[in-house]
């Protein structure tokens, strides 16, 4: 091995780094599953339901390209969402042609409540890391988020 030249490829770090990067995703989504049953809301409805907390009120339209979601599908979720009361349609104050997905307080409990669990779950794990480990993890996960938005 020469001088300076790194121990591990950087190829095989990368490697390491997105696997075990969707591993976690799928833990974590497993186990987001496994609170939801307490709850009578669908992983999808959560999704929503997450999107308007963080988000506010905002459009179909805008909801669909944030899941992901065909208009249509995204308008059966709402749909269901409000018959179960967790959402409303409210129009736009500015505009009353546009319509916008408003949460409701049951909508905001459901997810409060699901995500202090899932915030249990990973504090539970991380009585395994040291305060230092916890921070510098805290850092290295916020900054590659924000270099991914760029």
């Amino acid at each position: 091995m020469e001088k300076g030249e790194p121990y591990i490829k950087e190829n095989d770090i990368i490697s390491e780094i997105e696997k075990d990067l969707r591993y976690i995703a799928y833990i974590i989504k497993q186990k987001g599953r496994e609170l939801l049953t307490d709850y009578r809301i669908t992983p999808p409805q959560f999704v929503a339901l997450q999107w308007l907390f963080e988000d506010g009120d905002m459009t179909i339209g805008e909801l669909s390209n944030k899941m992901y979601l065909a208009f249509s599908t995204t308008t059966d979720l709402v749909d269901r969402m409000e018959k179960n009361n967790l959402v409303k349609r409210v129009k736009d104050q500015n505009d009353r042609r546009v319509v916008r997905i408003h949460l409701l307080p049951e909508g905001e409990r459901i997810i409060d409540e699901v995500i202090k669990k899932r915030q249990g779950y990973l504090h539970e794990v991380l009585k395994n890391f040291s305060d230092e480990e916890v921070i510098l993890l805290k850092n290295n996960l916020m900054k590659l988020h924000q270099d991914m938005r760029e």
